[in-house]
């Protein structure tokens, strides 16, 4: 059943009757708190006692309520007290990928590949303010004038990204991208048609013979989550190590370790940044790197390590094709302050990357993987690659999403020797020409 975000006063002048009601008992309720009592209780316990003290409290008011109004009071109390205050009503609806925040009147979401405006309100910017802090203290972040932006991973994993005054001229601004406690497996990416059973094959063999991918593609197309789930073809044995900016795989492996940047204290010191972490894998005895987002000079130290004996690696890359990916690969290397020659840079992609999985958000929402491509090689100072399945839109339907096929261009992959070398077989049927799946 979708969800409605209408407030239950329609008047202006009676919802804020309603919140300063709200501010009031919460107010009260602060001032009658034992904080050494409540550190002795648990989390459950503590919730069922506080609400008990929120109802009297509520009886005490000379404001009429109905028992729904009532109801309502009591969770938006207990929400300001344990909770995310009103995002505690958005963050429970598992239809909505994004929760996207303009200032503390203005909150919209996407459900379904669609952003809707809520009439979910903060009372204000410092109410919005307060919901921030407690976000990102619980994971060592902070955001003030002096480091207005910031970046930080949710209880559920979902990635949070603030900016305030002075930066946002209209109030705070969020943005949440929801990954949820249970991300999405690969069956699911199945039936949303997201990719076909023929690629999930080439892609469990590319994974198990070692080989090492880049996840191309836009902002919210889909890599993360395709990361978290190739991830899941990596054996239990091997021992992985995750570089991320904020954590945000969910990999079901025993041995991993897990890396996360730390962004520059108050004076400006004791930054650490993906290049570092890079660096100190090496030194960890990983089988395999996972590097969340390679956005930066981390992209030379990645190639290398790709390059000397961490082969089966993977990372994503903001890009609009793999021919794309080449190009962004080649800009961040020189980001890292090297002056090396074109051909010189092109040769260290070419012998590090094998395989470039593009992913991309259609219009109307769907994710698909458009395109798996394989690195071939060198010609002169070109790199050679193959498309070996790839996605043709044909156009859209009534409710204006995209809609087309899934084609094999026949083109068998020169890595198959190394499939063979690890026992990996395919059908010969998995390669030939043909249209695979039709939305």
């Amino acid at each position: 059943m979708v969800k409605t975000y209408a407030p239950l006063h329609q008047s202006e002048s009676s919802e804020n009757t309603f919140e300063e009601l709200k501010q009031r008992i919460h107010s009260k309720l602060v001032d009658k708190l034992d904080l050494t009592r409540v550190g002795e209780l648990e989390g459950d316990v503590l919730r069922r006692e506080i609400r008990l003290v929120v109802e009297h409290l509520c009886d005490t008011e000379d404001t009429l309520l109905n028992r729904s109004e009532r109801d309502r009071l009591v969770g938006e109390v207990l929400d300001e007290t344990f909770g995310l205050g009103p995002l505690e009503m958005l963050l429970k609806d598992p239809t909505i990928s994004d929760i996207l925040i303009n200032g503390p009147k203005n909150i919209y979401i996407e459900r379904r590949g669609k952003v809707e405006r809520t009439n979910v309100t903060f009372r204000d910017n410092d109410h919005l303010m307060q919901i921030i802090d407690r976000i990102i203290s619980k994971v060592g972040r902070r955001v003030d004038e002096t480091c207005p932006m910031v970046d930080a991973r949710m209880f559920d994993g979902s990635r949070f990204n603030a900016i305030i005054p002075p930066l946002a001229l209209d109030g705070a601004c969020v943005s949440i991208r929801r990954f949820g406690i249970n991300p999405l497996k690969l069956e699911d990416l199945l039936n949303f048609k997201a990719f076909t059973p023929e690629m999930v094959m080439l892609l469990e063999g590319a994974i198990k013979a070692r080989l090492n991918i880049i996840i191309s593609g836009g902002t919210g197309s889909g890599k993360t989550t395709l990361l978290n789930t190739l991830s899941s073809f990596i054996p239990n044995t091997d021992r992985i190590v995750t570089v991320e900016d904020a954590a945000e795989l969910q990999l079901q492996q025993d041995h991993v370790v897990r890396l996360e940047t730390r962004p520059a204290n108050i004076e400006g010191k004791g930054e650490i940044t993906a290049t570092d972490l890079v660096r100190n894998a090496l030194r960890m005895r990983p089988e395999r790197i996972l590097i969340g987002e390679c956005r930066g000079s981390e992209a030379l130290d990645m190639l290398q390590a790709m390059n000397t004996g961490h082969e089966g690696s993977l990372t994503t890359i903001h890009a609009n094709t793999p021919r794309d990916a080449i190009a962004r690969l080649e800009t961040m290397i020189m980001m890292a302050g090297f002056e090396l020659p074109l051909k010189a840079m092109r040769t260290q992609i070419v012998s590090a990357v094998d395989l470039i999985v593009q992913t991309s958000r259609l219009q109307g929402g769907p994710r698909k993987i458009t395109y798996i491509t394989e690195i071939v090689g060198m010609e002169q100072e070109t790199v050679v690659m193959q498309d070996i399945y790839r996605y043709e839109k044909e156009g859209l339907d009534e409710n204006g999403r995209a809609y087309g096929k899934f084609l094999s261009t026949g083109i068998r992959p020169t890595f198959m020797t190394r499939f063979e070398v690890a026992g990996i077989r395919l059908p010969s049927s998995a390669f030939r020409e043909r249209v695979m799946l039709e939305d």
